[in-house]
Formats: structure tokens, sequence, C-alpha cells
């Protein structure tokens, strides 16, 4: 089902959960829904600048999402006001769910960064992860959270990693 479908929704709410609580929400623009990927675009939702040493989100960045209800991550295309790619945040999540125009997913703490150019790959958050409790909460979860991230690394590092998006 497109975007343009009269059964699908073009504006939906992202919302991430952490720990149980909404961390952030936002509105976005539903660009394609297949019933197993979905892609929203949405302006840079952070307060001011956001400075991870790798990379700044700043006001007037534009954020392509590509979300899956069957896979454990999200991958964000982080673009400049003007359009210069900056790379990809991805995040590893559970599968998102969307229930009419909110699109709710639960962020896992283990992110990965691909730079444009392809040459910085970088595992973020381990640390975090491991100081969530998943692993004893839930080491089904855990599981496929470090699986899911190890396939992205193994797809941010190869040449086929764009294709992911298409």
């Amino acid at each position: 089902m497109s975007a343009n479908s009269a059964e699908s929704p073009t504006g939906v709410d992202v919302v991430l959960v952490k720990a149980g609580r909404t961390k952030i929400r936002y509105a976005s623009e539903l660009l394609h829904d297949d019933g197993t990927r979905l892609a929203v675009r949405a302006p840079w939702a952070g307060a001011g600048v956001r400075d991870f040493g790798f990379v700044r989100f700043e006001a007037g960045d534009v954020f392509t999402e590509y979300y899956w209800r069957d896979r454990w991550y999200s991958v964000k295309e982080v673009r400049t006001a003007v359009g210069l790619l900056k790379g990809w945040y991805c995040d590893i999540t559970r599968p998102a769910v969307l229930t009419g125009a909110e699109l709710v997913v639960e962020d896992l703490d283990l992110d990965l960064w691909r730079s444009a150019d392809g040459t910085d790959v970088l595992r973020l958050d381990e640390d975090e992860f491991a100081e969530s409790g998943l692993a004893e909460r839930d080491p089904a979860a855990a599981s496929a959270a470090v699986a899911a991230l190890d396939e992205l690394e193994r797809l941010a590092r190869g040449s086929g990693f764009t294709n992911l998006l298409v």
C-alpha cells in the first residue's frame, strides 16, 4: 500500500519509547508503507544542536526514516537543509507498530552510525545496552537486538547498504 492510498494517513506521529516511557514524539510525513517497511520524513525533532562528535544534528536537518514490522532496527537517512547527505543513524528497536496515525517504536539502546561515504561505521551505546538490564528481563529480545546490530554493521560495511532503503 502506498502513502497515496485512501486507506493510509499522509501524516503519522512517530513515538519513540524507551524503558516503557515515551522518549520523544514528533510529526512526520508518511512516504511509503508496503505492509512490511514504512518510510517517513521529518525535520530534526531535537531541541537545538546535538553534537555526537562524528556528526551534528541541527535545525534544518531532514530525516528520512525507514522502519520495519519484521526487523529489529530502523535506519534514518540524515541530510542538511540543502540536501547534503550526512549519513545514516540506525537504532536497534523492536519491530515497528503502526496503529492509525501513530508509529510506535521501542528503542533498545543500541545504535549504529554510517557516514555518508561509508568510511565510518560506529557501534554506539553498547554500555547503555549492557546497563539496561534487558538481557536479564528479556533474554530473547536482548539476543535479537545484538543480532540486529551485527546484521546492520555487516550491511553498513558492505556496498549494498542503501539497498535496504529502496
